[in-house]
């Protein structure tokens, strides 16, 4: 059985032909209307072409946002001028086929749980981490969704109170502390002081910022700035983990995003940090932690297979 995938973000719209096995048989890419009004034109266009020459199920459709409990309205979106936007309806009156909406973060966990890093377990938490945080949680084998449709939002943890300030309009969220942008903060406050942060200090752009591409140099190289920047990352990341067990259990934590991309070397420090914050630990069972390992296309994989699922 076939169906399609389409992850929506804020700048493209990836879509692909998604087999039972989870292979992308065929892709589309097109960048994401400025306008949100031809937003679903965009991919109803994209879906007519991805299904002219395959026999197709179903359409999952992966979008930033919350989404309400019945998988059809995006209530809000952090990256699109969407607020109780009717979605589904929308793309099935121009598709013509069963649509399934989801949060793209959820989407994402549920491709590696089903094809990935997740597939020989049956409660897993997936933590993406890009801009900031994503979250979703798979217990039982079941996506965990909650009452309001909105459960998995873990990178809004509050983890430290009063602390910096975040785009949900919060303080103190975990993805303050734990992602990609938090990553070029800690660089950058390292950079300043002085000492071991001189490799960071003499990378750092005309404004400030210590690039991505110079970050994975220096930590590639070994440079004592870059690396304390991750450990300190990885800290939060993984005091975050052992609070997440208390409440979920899971046999497997999935970290994927931009920052995955350090293996090893953002692990250790993670595992180090969840030992210091699991209720119990030695004297309970702990969870593995591993890579995600279907990059970018986890999102369309596991929106396409939620569409067979569901239909």
């Amino acid at each position: 059985m076939l169906n399609v995938g389409i992850d929506i973000g804020g700048t493209k719209i990836a879509g692909g032909v998604v087999d039972s096995e989870g292979t992308i048989l065929e892709r589309r890419r097109v960048a994401t209307p400025a306008d949100p009004s031809a937003l679903a034109d965009a991919v109803a266009v994209m879906v007519a072409d991805l299904t002219s020459e395959h026999d197709v199920h179903a359409v999952g459709v992966a979008a930033a946002g919350f989404i309400d409990a019945s998988r059809s309205v995006i209530l809000h979106a952090p990256n699109i001028d969407w607020v109780d936007e009717p979605l589904r309806a929308d793309l099935e009156s121009r598709i013509g086929r069963p649509v399934t909406l989801e949060n793209d973060a959820n989407a994402a966990g549920w491709g590696e749980f089903r094809f990935g890093a997740g597939r020989e377990v049956d409660d897993m938490v997936m933590l993406t981490l890009g801009t900031g945080v994503g979250g979703a949680a798979i217990i039982g084998g079941e996506l965990l969704l909650g009452g309001h449709g909105i459960a998995g939002e873990l990178g809004h943890i509050r983890f430290e109170r009063g602390g910096r300030a975040c785009g949900c309009g919060q303080r103190g969220c975990l993805e303050q502390y734990a992602s990609g942008r938090a990553l070029q903060r800690e660089a950058s406050e390292i950079a300043d002081a002085g000492g071991v942060g001189a490799g960071l200090a003499a990378a750092r752009t005309a404004d400030g910022i210590v690039p991505a591409s110079a970050m994975s140099e220096l930590i590639a190289t070994g440079d004592p700035g870059a690396l304390e920047a991750v450990t300190r990352v990885a800290t939060a990341l993984g005091e975050a983990c052992g609070g997440f067990q208390a409440v979920l259990d899971p046999e497997l934590f999935v970290i994927g995003g931009g920052v995955a991309e350090l293996g090893e070397r953002l692990l250790h420090p993670v595992r180090a940090a969840y030992a210091t914050a699991l209720p119990g630990y030695g004297e309970r069972p702990v969870a593995s932690f591993a890579m995600a390992t279907l990059g970018n296309d986890a999102g369309l994989i596991g929106v396409a297979d939620l569409a067979g699922g569901r239909v």
